[in-house]
Formats: structure tokens, sequence, C-alpha cells
């Protein structure tokens, strides 16, 4: 099915590894223009971009949490190629040790916001300005099944991303929606979210080879199996293309096999005679 996406612009966030790039070589695949971001691994961008041949890829840094670096980085992409027609705000952080909200640290609970949300929001806010000098442009906001239905010991991480999926997605469908509006030839402008389960990347290997672990996570879905990047970047691919996707925006996509939610208590801690 052609998705429309050939020479279209897409500014990925967070690209340089894990789910950024399995997105970023889903789009290569469909013809698309790429803007990939990284904070502090350019090498791993600049290899990756490498890989992609064929593709006109433009590599750019940025510290998302800076007002400046991000006004920067859009306006890198955009002189680069003359537009910015989708932004993918991937880029984000997630605290690997457990730590409850009555211990967590303020100085945690502020990272985590500044880089979950903060950031996203100056991303947005940027690309917003360029889709209203375009009348063109979506967005696809990416979330977390932490975001749908908390996660204890990550609540800093969780509360980031449930104001993704939730009020920032279904207050920008309405705001885009008059900055570049429905036309007979346009489809209009779009807002979306993609929230992602438990899904093999770098950053979660180590943690799958915990057997046990898989176990209890796959028990909470209906397709028990853990995600692969490709089924995040189909999803993404989706949602972007203004073809297969015109009259989808302000909805959060669940990527996490029919997940309903985690485990509270592991079996062996629960009485049965008082349960």
């Amino acid at each position: 099915m052609d998705t429309a996406l050939a020479g279209k612009v897409v500014l990925i966030t967070g690209a340089s590894g894990g789910l950024g790039a399995g997105m970023a070589r889903a789009f290569a695949a469909e013809g698309a223009r790429l803007a990939l971001h990284y904070h502090r691994q350019r090498a791993s961008a600049e290899a990756l971009a490498k890989t992609l041949s064929g593709t006109d890829c433009f590599v750019v840094g940025a510290d998302l949490r800076s007002e400046s670096e991000v006004q920067a980085m859009l306006a890198e992409a955009r002189r680069h190629f003359g537009r910015v027609d989708t932004l993918v705000a991937n880029a984000g952080i997630w605290c690997e040790q457990d730590v409850s909200i009555a211990d967590m640290s303020l100085a945690q609970w502020q990272e985590t916001l500044a880089t979950d949300l903060t950031a996203v929001f100056l991303c947005c806010r940027e690309f917003l300005r360029i889709a209203r000098e375009q009348a063109r442009g979506n967005l696809v906001l990416i979330g977390s099944t932490a975001g749908v239905f908390g996660e204890p010991g990550h609540g800093d991480y969780a509360a980031a991303k449930s104001a993704l999926a939730y009020g920032l997605t279904r207050t920008l469908k309405n705001e885009i929606a008059r900055l570049a509006p429905h036309t007979a030839e346009y489809c209009g402008g779009r807002v979306n979210c993609v929230c992602p389960g438990w899904t093999v990347s770098p950053l979660s290997e180590k943690h799958l080879q915990d057997h046990a672990l898989v176990r209890r996570v796959t028990a909470t879905m209906a397709l028990p199996q853990i995600g692969r990047e490709e089924d995040v970047a189909n999803a993404v691919l989706y949602l972007a293309s203004d073809r297969l996707a015109r009259h989808v925006t302000g909805q959060t996509v669940v990527v996490a096999g029919g997940m309903e939610g985690r485990w509270l208590w592991r079996p062996e801690e629960v009485d049965p005679g008082i349960a």
C-alpha cells in the first residue's frame, strides 16, 4: 500500500538508537527525507544515516530541554530541506531504578518532566509555528503504556507520558487544525500519539533476559509476546501518512499486545486466606 510518504520531510527526535532508529529505517523504506536528532550520541546518528543508503538524511544535535537549541534544530532542518512535514517526538528518558513517589527526589522528578514533557512541548511549539507558515504538517508523539496504566516505581515517567498521551495530544489536535486547516486538497493538520508497551530495544534488552519478568509482563497481554521495534514503527508510519490516516487525529494508539495493566502484587505476596 502506498503511504504517500515519499519525499516527505520527517524529523525524528531521539533517532540515534532504539525505537527512533527503527522508525528512521521504516520511513527511509517509504522514501521519506529524514532529519535525525541526537543529543549526545552523534556517532550513532551518523552511523545510522550511513546505513540508510539512498535516503536524504540530515543529522542534527540538540539538548531538547533548551529552548534555544530546539529552535535552532527546527530552523536547521527547515533550511536544509525547505520544509518539515512531520515531527515524531520520540526522545525521552526512563530511570531504570524503581523509586516510589514517597522516596523520589525533587531533582529526579524535575529531570524526568523536563526531558519527557517540557522538551516535547518545546519541539511541538516550534513545529506548530512551521506548520502555520506551511499550512501543512502532522505530529506523532511517543508515549508509553506507563502513561495509560501507571507504573509503580516510575511515577515521574508515567505522569509525563500520560500528559503527552491525553492532555497534550487532544489539545494539539484542535490547535493544529486551525493552523493547518482542512481544504479540498488537504486533509488538515493532525496530531496523534503512540504508546508502546514492553518492546525489544537496547534499553530493555538486559531486563528482558529475566524470564520471570517476561512471564509477568506478557501475562497482562491478550497477545503474550514482547513488542518489536517494527511494531511501533509501523504504527508511527500509519499515523504520519496523510493518505492512510487522513481522518485520524487526537488518537492514542496503544501498541502492547492488548495489555490491560500490570500486576500490583506478585502471586507469592498474596495471602489467599484473606484475599
